[in-house]
């Protein structure tokens, strides 16, 4: 690898410490971006092939995305890239679906009130959301939890006031953007069943384009490996 500022340094390095603090891999805002930026591009292409497999036997096509997906990825510090998926064509139909992934960090520390930090969330993911739309995505699946910091990994019962019915805040602040937008969004949120008991569950919302609830699907197989143990929620 090539370096630059900030790449093979020694631990400890000011570069690094600045590279947790902002949340970057040396500056760069994803491990994408670092390596196309520092990879002389036959080599790059290698490793592509290795981390994202071939389409058809050929790399993934770049997608450029239009000028105001890129405002706003730019404005709101968020890293975005478009890739194209060939498939052989169909006989009897012509589809054409793009599908929109949303990986989010937190917006605000957990120290902070849990009203803060739902409101911070949203509005982190709403000029996201903006750009899928902008790109012409049809289907959007946001992360597992993706309204709440994931604290299934601890035993802290209190993070289960995030939960929510089906028919919640989360759900009703992404019906506007499906309405908005024509697009099916995907939705995984910590529900509470509010009609047996409260109970918890991991569950994904799936809304329709037209603002509709489609349906939900809750998670059966609860993982428990070691100390971890979704269950407890």
């Amino acid at each position: 690898m090539e370096k630059t500022d900030g790449i093979g340094k020694e631990n400890g390095s000011t570069e690094e410490k600045q590279s947790f603090k902002d949340g970057s891999i040396c500056g760069y805002n994803s491990l994408h971006r670092l390596l196309s930026a520092n990879l002389k591009p036959q080599l790059y292409q290698e490793v592509s092939r290795l981390l994202l497999g071939l389409n058809c036997g050929t790399t993934l096509e770049t997608i450029v995305p239009p000028e105001s997906a890129k405002a706003l990825s730019s404005k709101h510090e968020f890293d975005l890239q478009a890739f194209k998926f060939s498939a052989d064509k169909e006989l009897l139909r012509e589809p054409q679906v793009r599908a929109g992934l949303i990986k989010n960090s937190i917006a605000l520390p957990t120290t902070a009130p849990f009203s803060d930090q739902k409101k911070a969330i949203f509005e982190k993911l709403g000029p996201i959301i903006g750009a899928a739309g902008t790109l012409g995505v049809n289907i959007l699946c946001l992360q597992e939890a993706w309204m709440m910091p994931f604290a299934f990994c601890t035993r802290e019962k209190r993070w289960c006031e995030f939960a929510k019915p089906v028919n919640g805040e989360s759900t009703q602040f992404l019906q506007e953007f499906a309405l908005k937008y024509n697009m099916v969004i995907i939705s995984s949120i910590l529900e509470r069943d509010i009609n047996n008991g409260k109970t918890h569950w991991n569950t994904t919302v799936i809304i329709g384009n037209c603002g509709n609830i489609i349906g939900k699907h809750r998670k059966n197989h609860i993982p428990r490996v070691g100390d971890f143990n979704e269950s407890r929620y």
